[in-house]
């Protein structure tokens, strides 16, 4: 893999926010963190566009009392087996449970799924968090 060199101007208050940004973070160099970035940038344009193998993490809380939700969860999870890689389940405290699922396959797939148990009745808080398998970032 080859390395290109480029410069970039930005305003003195933008580069001393980003340098405070990069030493919190604990980035070696101001390269590694425009590389993440960049890649970061990279990752939304995949799955907004669709385009590709995709992976994920769907994290949902939910109270196990709530009337037949563990089992309607659970049914959701077979019918999309084909697409869901993990799944852990936590008990948080007497009542309240967290799954996180880490999901594979096109973005909409993945969105739909997600979509799925977060709407559930009875889910009291969801979220997709969307990545890559890495294939295309060098």
């Amino acid at each position: 893999m080859s390395v290109i060199r480029f410069g970039i101007s930005l305003e003195t208050g933008l580069l001393e926010r980003f340098d405070r940004l990069i030493r919190q973070k604990g980035y070696s160099n101001r390269s590694e963190a425009i590389r993440d970035l960049i890649r970061g940038s990279l990752v939304k344009e995949d799955w907004e566009s669709a385009i590709g193998e995709t992976v994920g993490t769907i994290t949902i809380v939910y109270s196990h009392d709530t009337r037949e939700l563990p089992d309607t969860l659970a049914d959701l999870q077979h019918h999309y087996h084909h697409s869901i890689i993990s799944s852990m389940h936590i008990h948080i405290d007497g009542h309240n449970c967290l799954e996180v699922i880490v999901v594979k396959g096109k973005a909409k797939d993945i969105k739909t799924i997600a979509d799925r148990l977060i709407g559930t009745k009875g889910v009291k808080y969801g979220k997709l968090t969307v990545t890559t398998t890495g294939k295309d970032l060098k």
